[in-house]
């Protein structure tokens, strides 16, 4: 080879290694945004797939109560009245609710439960007890506190009392195993009582409502997928 071609080889050789050099960074962001676009988080595809729609054209239109926190209390807890379509069935009726409440309310401040959490399954035993199985987010970002954390648990248990008067008591899991506490003080190796009569919930009382009491222990959390369990 000459001493010209291998000049405008080495020449050519540069320029590409110049080139490559400022589109390279340019390609990287452009596939890490296109990925971050196309993929859906864990957390989000979870959602989609265990999230029932809230209204479904066979299902009728009823009124539902949900507990969020009370704007003139941020102790306590308010109902608000919702036209939801809702299943007649009590577990799908369930996390209808359930997922509503998550959903939150108009006004984001007045919130009980973490907007990245979600329900990941819900199970009926035939004694009235109600397993809720949560995302991890329900207890890692949840504030801490035994104020904030009873708020998060009384709301959900108040809105199944309201809404699915088949269930008694509630079980909470987080991500499918039970947990010491929701996020350092509120107990959740405990069952809390929901509707001790089993049958549809009087008038709603106002001012601050009865929160969700400790019921003693009833069938082991890891039975609900077992016999017997609605889901």
């Amino acid at each position: 080879m000459s001493g010209r071609w291998r000049t405008w080889v080495l020449v050519g050789l540069g320029a590409a290694t110049v080139i490559a050099a400022i589109y390279f960074p340019y390609l990287r962001r452009r596939v890490k945004t296109t990925a971050k676009i196309e993929q859906p988080s864990e957390e989000q595809a979870r959602r989609e797939l265990t999230t029932p729609p809230t209204a479904s054209g066979a299902d009728p239109l009823v009124k539902a109560r949900m507990f969020w926190a009370s704007p003139e209390d941020e102790t306590a807890l308010a109902a608000v009245n919702l036209d939801l379509a809702l299943s007649p069935e009590p577990v799908p009726r369930a996390k209808q609710v359930l997922n509503t409440l998550l959903a939150g309310p108009v006004d984001s401040d007045l919130r009980t439960l973490p907007a990245d959490a979600a329900l990941l399954a819900f199970y009926l035993l035939p004694d009235g007890t109600a397993i809720a199985d949560f995302s991890e987010a329900l207890a890692t970002s949840t504030p801490s506190g035994i104020q904030s954390e009873q708020l998060a648990v009384d709301s959900i248990a108040r809105t199944l009392e309201a809404n699915v008067p088949q269930v008694r008591r509630l079980k909470i899991l987080i991500h499918g195993q039970e947990v010491e506490t929701l996020a350092g003080h509120l107990d959740l190796t405990q069952m809390f009582v929901v509707n001790t009569k089993g049958t549809q919930p009087g008038p709603l009382l106002g001012g601050t409502l009865p929160k969700a009491t400790s019921a003693s222990t009833g069938p082991a959390a890891g039975s609900a997928a077992g016999k017997g369990a609605q889901r």
